[in-house]
């Protein structure tokens, strides 16, 4: 039996996932690195802990199984997308932490520009100028870190994504590469003419020679042995930004398919079709994938926090014990209570983008405590996503039917039930988290010959939310929502 190994490398760690011939996932391994936060708020990795943590966790996950990599096929890579590493093209070293997409320091670099370049920009890109994109934190490394600066000018600086981290560190710096998903992802990818633009790169200062050789999503982008710790190369024959690979294993395949993936943040994608189609409701046209040479557009909004709210709610307010505890504190709360959460830690993302709004708690009264507020932030991810699904119905004009979803909240049965009244959909919670690295799996088993795509889409079985909520309730409780979310800037 030949096996596929799904690399998803998140915000949190690494995962490495084991399927079998019928693209069934048998094992796993995950291998957490560190976040880190500077006094200023500033939210880094180190990129050279993150392949070590890769590493580690494909070596471990053979090991555990009994298997060698004669037995595997190929490995496909997921990855968080829009952060962004640095590094010295012949020696492979960091010139400084990636910078997480998280975090807003491209803020500093992004209030120089004209409204016509703002426009060309989100013209040519499909990206309004922001912070949370690569482009603005590649102008910041160049600007804040002398030894990208030095490289860059001597044409030895790498810039890229974490996929493009990965591939060089796999191939000992042979391959520098991305795929359409994340390249479109940068800010600095045309999605009119498939290519980076070279107008828009210098607008942010990038030379267009530090960024990666763009390739199919199915590509065959290299052969490795992850320096050593297998005991011979395989192929790497599929790469997706984590989103994209969510969107390709939760089947979302053809026009009009809608995926909402809850990690830190969340991802929400429209799948568009095969033409660009801008948006004028606050969302960002992407690539979902390039296969065969042929591109797929997606319409997408990005949360900056939906998970880390309830990490926020457990570790810095002390107010859960876990996250799985959030679920029934919620259920707890005084149903008449207002109390809302808006959590605009790092400003707010789609729709509305607004980098300078701040978070806010309002609503209270004297009886509100530890339930209400627990429940407020777990009501403040279905609002987040409720607020992109209502931009995409009205960019595309398609009434939206239903909406899957995946990632570790979407085991928090109060939140999958006040999505679906919210948002007024049925909501498809898969039985498998590992969504991103599912799709990674699956895209590279069909590159390779492994898998039929007709046959491996059966392996997922789905739980159905609908909403039951009333509709002047949800209308009520939306409308408040949405004043909250006006006071924040």
């Amino acid at each position: 039996m030949k096996y596929v190994i799904g690399i998803d490398q998140s915000t949190q760690g690494t995962k490495a996932l084991l399927f079998d011939g019928r693209a069934r996932l048998i094992a796993r391994t995950d291998k957490a690195h560190r976040q880190i936060i500077s006094p200023r708020g500033y939210i880094s990795h180190n990129p050279e802990e993150i392949y070590a943590n890769t590493v580690e966790a494909v070596r471990r996950l053979l090991k555990e199984q009994g298997i060698t990599a004669r037995s595997v096929a190929g490995i496909g890579i997921s990855n968080q997308r829009e952060t962004t590493a640095a590094w010295n093209r012949e020696t492979g070293k960091p010139v400084c932490d990636a910078v997480v997409w998280q975090c807003a320091r491209g803020a500093e670099v992004c209030g120089d520009y004209t409204e016509d370049q703002k426009r060309q920009i989100a013209d040519k890109t499909g990206i309004p100028l922001s912070p949370y994109f690569p482009a603005s934190k590649m102008k910041w490394i160049l600007e804040n870190c002398p030894e990208a600066k030095r490289l860059a000018g001597e044409g030895k600086l790498c810039l890229g994504t974490m996929d493009s981290w990965l591939l060089y560190c796999m191939t000992g710096g042979k391959v520098f590469q991305t795929d359409y998903s994340n390249a479109s992802r940068t800010q600095l990818f045309n999605l009119h003419t498939l290519s980076w633009d070279e107008e828009i790169c210098g607008m942010f200062g990038v030379p267009v020679e530090a960024l990666p050789q763009v390739c199919d999503s199915d590509a065959l982008f290299a052969e490795t042995n992850l320096g050593g710790a297998l005991d011979q190369s395989v192929p790497v024959h599929g790469v997706l930004g984590d989103s994209h690979g969510a969107l390709f294993g939760q089947g979302c395949h053809e026009k009009g398919g809608v995926k909402a993936t809850y990690g830190t943040g969340s991802s929400l994608m429209m799948n568009i079709g095969r033409s660009f189609q801008a948006s004028s409701h606050g969302l960002v046209t992407s690539l979902a994938w390039s296969m065969g040479g042929e591109v797929t557009y997606v319409l997408e909004g990005n949360l900056n926090y939906t998970g880390a709210v309830i990490t926020w709610l457990q570790e810095n307010l002390g107010l859960a014990g876990s996250p799985g505890e959030t679920e029934k504190l919620a259920l707890a709360a005084r149903k008449q209570d207002a109390v809302y959460l808006v959590p605009a830690f790092s400003g707010l993302g789609a729709p509305y983008w607004k980098s300078e709004a701040r978070a806010l708690i309002c609503g209270m009264d004297r009886n509100t405590g530890r339930n209400e507020i627990v429940r407020a932030g777990l009501d403040c991810i279905a609002y987040q996503v409720t607020d992109v699904l209502r931009a995409m119905e009205q960019d595309s004009g398609v009434k939206l039917g239903r909406l899957c979803v995946d990632g570790g909240p979407t085991r928090n049965r109060y939140l999958m039930q006040f999505q679906s009244d919210m948002a007024q959909l049925g909501v498809l919670v898969p039985d498998a988290e590992e969504l991103s690295g599912i799709g990674a799996a699956y895209l590279a088993g069909i590159s390779l010959g492994v898998y039929e795509k007709e046959q491996i889409f059966g392996n997922l079985h789905y739980e159905e939310y609908r909403p039951s909520m009333a509709a002047e309730e949800c209308t009520r409780r939306y409308n408040g929502w949405l004043e909250a979310v006006r006071r924040t800037v």
